[in-house]
């Protein structure tokens, strides 16, 4: 039974490898503290964060999330360490809340390695705190206990750090932060809160669920075959019911307990949809024949059209990728560890040293370690087969909006009269199943720019590219890019401009050009960059007026209220001082009036502005115009391999597409 603590309760922990899970309505920052006997933190060698997530016997997040799954083995801490701290924090500088008053208590609790709950804690009564230590693991006469703590401290992360008896706190506090934003910059932006009406849809019928499957148990029941990330790829910690909490990120995306033993669907509703009726129900999937899982069916989830279906369908495929990764992963690594373990006990023993009793050891231990590592492969191995067979299924059925360029839906394509929920801008995939591709989605209006690298430090393909290619490559990836949004805005409501100060991309850029869909031609020289941007400047600043004043009456009747896109090639090459202020004011603050950027550029070339452009790379979404593995997932972490759209070798569908914007336009006189 699981031990729901209040402020200051400890219990005794059963076991010495377990898993602290962190549930929050919001990313927080999630660390802990190595102590002695006093609890006093011996240096930052003992601290495990975001920047430094590994220590032995414990294991951290690297980027803020809404849940988090931290990893300690006490047995493998190191001498004198005596308590582990689990320490809370708010990122800084993010836009996000600045206090734990303003968002749900967040959720602890102490599992096993099978997922069993042992103990758990909602940090309540938070208010201007913005760090908390969540709860402490401490050795008594012995005995490894849990106790929850739930102190917060206004001053932040370094007030809580100085409070440990950590040196320099501030500075510490400064790189943890630090850490916390470079992570968030690379991390795919996840879909909005969901309803609490439901989440992914998996249908239970026949004998077997749709859903990936759980491995098998390991044969020793104190050391099971894998974390609680293997008994599926996208279930969750649940709170008690004595404190009701829900976190609305899309890792709570999975199924509780209860559902998932029942068998029934799960119903979910999509993000920010706020709605008085029931959507339509998802598709059916046909009957499974027995012993067999349900055949999957494109759009298995509830929505108001479709497309909200395929949306929520395929973030849902995302979370349940990375987490059955993450399952498979995390069996690995304990097999490795427990047989380290098994070796260094086994020859801890100096009479097994000689003779056949140490190579006996060693054989026994690899053994053990091969079979749980080969259980753990066979159940990805079925979680991967599953939902490669839902995406052989989905990607058929993908609107153009969520569509590759080869796909046939692009030949038929119409101009919409609404924009879609979304825009595809590439794939991603894990080195476990590489021809496993997961549509990357961003959502509509653009919440972020987007910079396209050119640098040939981006990624190994790139370094082993000419550079003028590569630059070339980056230009055609953004031109790519911008002809898809044309396509998916309804006349008129979507507009491009460029800046190509050096006139370099004319090639790259003939597509928009011939097809005349730009709103002028490229701005090229010092007067044409500072043309562009001080038309689109004043547009921001008056569309802020207007909105802040709540005088959208009072708007100049030239001004274009449509969205605006600003393609901006060879950056920062033709740009002065006072056209980086500009550029990354429209980065700030265009998103939110419907101005966005779309950068093709390299960052070592504006290294001569040092520190002044970290806070733009931060603000676009980074991809590349060959593969790399520099996105993560907002669940797990991992590292995922984007792949960019291109167009099929041959193919005029590009020109095709342009063409129907340009008649689009014609027709309704725009």
């Amino acid at each position: 039974m699981t031990a729901e603590l209040v402020r200051g309760q400890n219990h005794t922990l059963p076991q010495t490898r377990l898993e602290i899970r962190v549930s929050a309505g919001t990313p927080v920052v999630a660390g802990a503290t190595l102590g002695d006997e006093r609890g006093t933190v011996r240096g930052i060698e003992w601290i495990a964060h975001p920047g430094s997530p590994q220590l032995p016997g414990l294991e951290v997040s690297q980027q803020a999330a809404a849940d988090h799954r931290l990893a300690v083995d006490l047995e493998a801490l190191p001498a004198g360490a005596q308590r582990v701290t689990v320490l809370l924090a708010l990122p800084v500088g993010v836009g996000g809340p600045v206090r734990f008053g303003a968002v749900p208590a967040p959720f602890v609790a102490v599992t096993g390695l099978d997922g069993t709950e042992i103990a758990s804690f909602t940090l309540t009564d938070l208010d201007a705190e913005s760090a908390v230590s969540a709860l402490e693991l401490y050795r008594r006469q012995d005995v490894w206990k849990v106790r929850a703590v739930g102190q917060g401290y206004a001053g932040g992360l370094a007030a809580m750090l100085a409070d440990q008896g950590v040196t320099e706190p501030a500075a510490l506090a400064g790189t943890i932060q630090e850490a916390v934003t470079r992570g968030l910059a690379r991390s795919v932006a996840p879909p909005p809160p969901r309803t609490p009406e439901g989440d992914r849809v998996r249908h239970a019928t026949g004998s077997a669920d749709h859903r990936p499957t759980a491995p098998p148990p390991a044969p020793e029941p104190p050391e099971p075959l894998t974390d609680p990330a293997a008994t599926g790829p996208a279930h969750t910690a649940q709170p008690h019911t004595a404190q009701p909490h829900t976190a609305p990120g899309p890792a709570a995306a999975g199924p509780s307990a209860a559902g998932t033993s029942a068998g029934g669907p799960i119903n979910y509703a999509h993000p920010r949809r706020q709605h008085a009726a029931p959507p339509s129900p998802p598709p059916t999937a046909p009957p499974a024949q027995p012993g067999q899982p349900a055949q999957p069916v494109a759009g298995d989830a509830t929505g108001w059209s479709m497309d909200e279906r395929l949306y929520n369908q395929i973030w849902g495929m995302f979370e349940d990728l990375a987490r059955a990764v993450a399952a498979y992963r995390s069996a690995v690594d304990f097999a490795e560890s427990r047989m380290d373990q098994e070796l260094d006990r086994a020859l801890s023993d100096p009479r097994n040293r000689i003779g056949g009793a140490g190579d006996r050891a060693r054989e026994a231990a690899r053994a053990k370690r091969d079979e749980l590592t080969s259980r753990a492969r066979e159940a990805l191995d079925r979680d991967l087969a599953q939902l490669a067979a839902e995406a052989a299924v989905v990607e058929p059925a993908l609107p153009a909006a969520y569509a590759g360029w080869g796909n046939p839906v692009w030949h038929a394509h119409r101009i919409p009269m609404e924009i879609p929920m979304a825009l595809r801008i590439g794939d991603l995939h894990l080195p476990e199943r590489t021809d496993l591709r997961i549509p990357l989605l961003v959502r509509l209006p653009l919440e972020r720019g987007i910079w396209v690298d050119s640098g040939r430090a981006a990624s190994e393909a790139a370094a082993l590219m000419d550079t003028d290619r590569l630059r070339r490559l980056a230009m055609e990836t953004a031109v790519a890019h911008a002809a898809r949004l044309l396509a998916v805005y309804p006349p008129g409501e979507f507009a491009v401009h460029v800046i190509d100060p050096a006139g370099s991309a004319a090639g790259p850029l003939a597509p928009l050009v011939e097809a005349g869909v730009l709103a002028g031609p490229p701005a090229a020289g010092p007067g044409g960059v500072a043309s562009v941007l001080a038309h689109l400047t004043r547009r921001v600043d008056l569309v802020q007026m207007a909105v802040r004043a709540r005088a959208a009456d009072s708007l100049p009747p030239d001004l274009d209220t449509g969205e605006q896109l600003l393609v901006v090639n060879d950056f920062p090459h033709g740009f002065d001082d006072r056209a980086v202020t500009q550029l990354r004011y429209l980065a700030d603050e265009g998103p939110a009036v419907g101005v966005h950027l779309l950068m093709v550029a390299d960052r070592e070339e504006a290294s001569a502005y040092g520190p002044i452009l970290d806070p733009l790379w931060r603000s676009l979404l980074r991809i590349t115009p060959v593969a790399d593995s520099h996105l993560a997932d907002p669940w797990v972490g991992h590292a995922w391999t984007y792949e960019p759209l291109t167009v099929p070798p041959g193919s005029r569908v590009l020109e095709q597409v342009l063409a129907a914007v340009a008649e689009a336009r014609r027709a309704a006189g725009r």
